[in-house]
C-alpha cells in the first residue's frame, strides 16, 4: 500500500478495518434516566477543568439505553455530567462514562474525547420502578431508581436541555507519552425528536472504588428525576480551547 493509498483510506484504527464507521451517528428510541444531584461544591470546583465555570454545585447522573445507532449497535452507558457555562452560555461537562461496548468506546475518545471505559451499566423496567445499575468488572458503583412515568415532564425544558453544549476534555498522548492533543471539545446533540419524557421520585447510591470514582462526587440531596425517550444525531465537536497552546 503506497502513501497515497494510506493518507485516503486512513480514517480510524486498525487501518485495513476500522473500529467504527464514519459519521454522523443516528440513534432511535434512545432512552434516558437522568438523576439530578446536589454534591461537595469543593470537590466539584476541583474537578471541572477551566476555562468552563461552575454555578449551582449539581451533578447529572445518566444511564442511557442505545438499542439502535448507526455504526455502533445496540449498547448501554452511564456516567456523570456536570452543568457549567462557557462565555455565559450554559452547558453541560461529561466528567466520565462507562459502557459496554467497544466501538462507540473507541469512536468516542478518539473522535470527540469521550472519557469512556469498559463498564456494565444497564437501565430497565421492574414492574413499578426504572432501574439503573452500574459495575465495573464485578463491583456494583452505582444504582438508580425512579417511579415509572409517574407524571409528564416539561417538554419544552427537556427539549432546551438536549439543544444545549456539551464540552468534552479530549486528551490524546504522543508516542514518548506527552500530550499530543489537549483540548477542550464542544458538540451538540442534532435533529433531536423527543417521544416522550417523564418525571417522578428518584433515588442515588453511588460506591467507592480506586479505578471508578464515582463517589468523589457524593450525593448530599437529589434534586430531580428525569426519564425520556428520544431520537437523535450525535454531532461531531469543534475545538473551543487548546491547552497546548502558549
Amino acid at each position: 500500500m503506497n502513501e497515497d493509498d494510506v493518507r485516503k483510506r486512513a480514517f480510524a484504527m486498525p487501518l485495513t478495518s476500522p473500529a467504527y464507521p464514519p459519521g454522523p451517528y443516528r440513534f432511535f428510541s434512545r432512552e434516558f434516566l437522568v438523576i439530578t444531584y446536589r454534591t461537595d461544591p469543593a470537590v466539584l470546583r476541583a474537578l471541572v477543568p477551566e476555562p468552563l465555570q461552575i454555578g449551582e454545585p449539581l451533578v447529572k447522573f445518566e444511564f442511557i439505553r442505545m438499542p439502535d445507532s448507526t455504526g455502533f449497535g445496540d449498547y448501554t452507558e452511564s456516567g456523570q455530567v456536570i452543568p457549567v457555562s462557557l462565555g455565559g452560555r450554559a452547558g453541560s461537562y461529561t466528567h466520565c462514562m462507562f459502557l459496554n461496548d467497544h466501538p462507540p468506546i473507541a469512536g468516542g475518545r478518539e473522535l470527540w474525547g469521550f472519557p469512556k471505559k469498559l463498564a456494565n451499566p444497564t437501565l430497565r423496567a421492574e414492574i413499578d420502578t426504572l432501574v439503573g445499575t452500574l459495575d465495573y468488572g464485578p463491583v456494583r458503583i452505582a444504582t438508580a431508581t425512579m417511579g415509572y412515568k409517574h407524571r409528564e415532564a416539561d417538554l419544552a425544558a427537556v427539549a432546551a436541555s438536549l439543544a444545549a453544549p456539551n464540552f468534552l476534555l479530549k486528551i490524546i498522548p504522543h508516542v514518548d507519552g506527552t500530550p499530543r492533543i489537549c483540548e477542550l471539545v464542544e458538540y451538540h446533540l442534532e435533529d433531536v425528536r423527543i417521544k416522550g419524557a417523564w418525571t417522578g421520585p428518584g433515588a442515588l447510591s453511588l460506591q467507592p472504588h480506586a479505578l471508578a470514582p464515582v463517589a468523589e462526587l457524593p450525593v448530599l440531596e437529589v434534586v430531580s428525576a428525569v426519564h425520556i425517550l428520544a431520537d437523535l444525531t450525535l454531532g461531531l465537536g469543534k475545538v473551543v480551547h487548546d491547552y497546548l497552546e502558549r
